[in-house]
């Protein structure tokens, strides 16, 4: 399964960014992984993010045909309003999965994250979720009024639920850094072991499309799930380490001038 969820950073005066991250394990049978699974996608040419959880075949092949289809400007219309392109990418999703033997290669349930941007603050979240007794359903979540956790699905949820009333109580609570501190922390910690491996994680800003980002997660550097080697290029993209401070890629240090945000409930 996953530990999948999304959240809102808001300023004094609006929300300035949003975020889905995940954990990076595919589990089979409760006794097979594989923890390099990439679950969050950011698209290119427009201001739309995306994450999964449960079953994973079908995900993996839609959401990266989707992909390839947004990098080739070929997804939507260049004037598509955010709720439009939720209709065309829910529709997408939907009509492909008619022809899909769901019967026999579906073991469980399945949810997408969709967050998208109108302008620089109309941010909407809606979630596909499909059952084998309720078919497909979509369902839009309201945007926090502060800076705070939108959704949280998988298997994992609770586990994070339980933590994250700490991180909330103290005094980070209501931060974007408390949300991804709290990943990091119960990943960690993870007792189901359907979850675990590297975050991940995707982000939307005010301004321009989707943002993938790298992190750096127990001294490794990992992208979108992958681990990425020293020696590879790396510093094209905006890395966050496991308090969600701004990194260096390269030297593996906190940037010049970057805020520290200390974890206070990790020793």
């Amino acid at each position: 399964m996953t530990l999948l969820l999304s959240w809102i950073g808001k300023d004094s005066r609006k929300v300035s960014s949003v975020y889905i991250a995940s954990d990076s394990r595919f589990s089979w049978a409760k006794t097979k992984k594989y923890d390099y699974g990439r679950k969050v996608f950011a698209l290119q040419n427009s201001p739309d993010i995306l994450g999964y959880c449960g079953d994973v075949l079908y995900p993996t092949i839609i959401l990266n045909q989707i992909m390839e289809m947004d990098k080739d400007g070929i997804l939507f219309p260049q004037s598509a309003t955010n709720r439009e392109r939720v209709e065309i990418l829910f529709n997408e999703i939907t009509k492909r999965f008619e022809t899909y033997p769901s019967d026999i290669a579906m073991t469980g349930s399945l949810e997408i994250i969709h967050i998208s941007r109108l302008k620089e603050t109309g941010f909407i979240c809606f979630v596909y979720k499909w059952t084998k007794t309720g078919g497909w359903t979509k369902n839009e979540h309201p945007i926090p009024e502060t800076s705070d956790k939108v959704i949280i699905l998988g298997s994992g949820k609770d586990e994070f639920f339980n933590r994250y009333l700490d991180y909330y109580k103290g005094n980070n609570g209501k931060t974007s850094r408390a949300l991804f501190q709290c990943l990091c922390h119960t990943l960690l910690k993870m007792q189901d072991l359907q979850c675990g491996g590297p975050p991940q994680l995707v982000g939307l800003y005010n301004r321009f499309n989707g943002k993938n980002f790298g992190v750096v997660y127990d001294n490794k550097r990992y992208f979108l799930g992958r681990e990425v080697d020293a020696g590879e290029t790396i510093n094209k993209i905006e890395w966050r380490n496991e308090l969600f401070e701004r990194y260096d890629g390269s030297s593996l240090k906190i940037l010049d001038g970057a805020q520290r945000q200390p974890d206070e409930l990790r020793p």
